[in-house]
């Protein structure tokens, strides 16, 4: 699910138990560490390259339509760009689940290149505004997280923004992705787009109508779960709660 956020990505634990970071830190080894903090200060600075160029659009055209097309290659760069994440993982720098990390990162790049970059009349959607937004807050809040306590100096502030903002980003986020998705099934179907039929020399036949609305079905179960989850970790980090995971 493409709004999801990754639990101890880029090399800093997400409960902020300092003496846990220390401890992961030294195994990390400063070449380690100082890389993640590179990553983490670039790719803060590039959503929040982002988040100005939307702004700045929008102030001086007083419309949303067109803001994709004006930000997009910006976009494509940054979120393209956290790939890099699941090398991390796979190296052993990022104490973080490939898979889960994985599919993180590859539904973001699936709604940028598949979706809004591919289906071009649905960029003018209002819902994704929605998404943009969502991802762009979210993305300044996340790696500025990472960074400060890569730095072992974080601000109380960006602390709670990270468990706090997505109370709100999240469903947004989500809703925004599914409504582009939706917007673009009906240009999808009329043009066959990405989709192989049968006869065929390789017997094989795949719909990309479908695809997408299994993708939509997906975030029934998935977002209720992903949600709930950084509820319980929200509670864990600012109020010190013990959460018991029951076995299923």
């Amino acid at each position: 699910m493409a709004s999801s956020e990754e639990d101890g990505t880029n090399g800093a634990s997400e409960a902020g138990d300092e003496k846990e970071v220390t401890r992961k830190r030294r195994r990390l080894g400063f070449l380690a560490t100082a890389w993640l903090t590179f990553y983490n200060i670039a790719m803060t600075a590039g959503w929040l390259v982002l988040a100005i160029a939307m702004v700045r659009f929008y102030v001086e055209k007083g419309t949303h339509r067109g803001l994709y097309k004006s930000i997009q290659k910006t976009l494509k760069f940054f979120q393209t760009f956290a790939l890099l994440e699941v090398v991390h993982c796979l190296i052993g720098i990022v104490p973080t689940s490939v898979l889960v990390t994985g599919v993180q990162v590859s539904s973001r790049i699936f709604m940028v290149w598949l979706v809004t970059h591919s289906v071009k009349p649905i960029q003018n959607e209002e819902s994704v505004v929605l998404f943009l937004v969502s991802w762009t807050v979210t993305e300044i809040t996340r790696y500025s997280f990472y960074t400060f306590s890569l730095l072992d100096h974080l601000p109380h502030f960006i602390k709670w923004a990270r468990y706090n903002f997505f109370i709100i980003l999240y469903p947004v986020g989500v809703a925004g992705e599914l409504l582009t998705i939706y917007a673009a099934l009906p240009y999808v179907k009329k043009s066959g787009m990405f989709s192989v039929r049968l006869p065929n020399k390789y017997n094989v036949s795949f719909d990309y109508y479908y695809f997408l609305l299994i993708t939509m079905a997906s975030y029934i179960p998935l977002f209720p779960q992903l949600y709930f989850h950084m509820l319980r970790q929200r509670r864990k980090v600012l109020h010190g709660e013990v959460i018991v995971e029951k076995d299923d």
